[in-house]
């Protein structure tokens, strides 16, 4: 039997491959799971919309993402923070500080983009690279300066 299948499934195939199945496999199993759907003319037309859609969401999420790459790229985040006598913070500087400020400046970062190797404990300028979709990467400079 020919189905279409809805998800991945091992062994057979990824999700809207059309699939040549055992009959048994497809009525007992694939079907009644929602895995797969047998393969009508109606059903083919449909995959084909659903694939002619995915590559289009997937342009556009490209495109987004490496407008936020040009914007990110060279940008300066300045972060002001109390320093002791001797020079040293009163905090770290972490992804999640780095990534809320950028909030601040209307950039939606998560911490989990970007990419600090151990928080930054003193003053001065770091680069850093933020990780996007898409495998894009782009670097900012964080700034850590005294606050006043």
């Amino acid at each position: 039997m020919k189905v279409i299948l809805l998800k991945d499934v091992q062994n057979i195939g990824k999700r809207f491959d059309i699939k040549e199945v055992a009959d048994g496999h497809a009525r007992n199993f694939l079907i009644p799971e929602g895995l797969a759907r047998q393969a009508t003319k109606d059903a083919v037309k449909w995959v084909e919309a659903q694939k002619e859609l995915l590559t289009k969401r997937a342009e556009q999420d490209l495109q987004k993402s490496q407008e936020v790459a040009s914007q990110l790229d060279d940008l300066e985040v300045v972060l002001a923070v109390k320093v002791g006598e001797e020079g040293q913070l009163f905090e770290s500087i972490t992804a999640q500080k780095i990534s809320d400020r950028l909030r601040e400046m209307s950039i939606d970062i998560k911490r989990h983009q970007i990419r600090l190797d151990a928080p930054i404990k003193e003053i001065g300028e770091f680069p850093v690279k933020v990780s996007l979709d898409h495998n894009l990467e782009a670097t900012i400079r964080v700034i850590i300066s005294e606050a006043e």
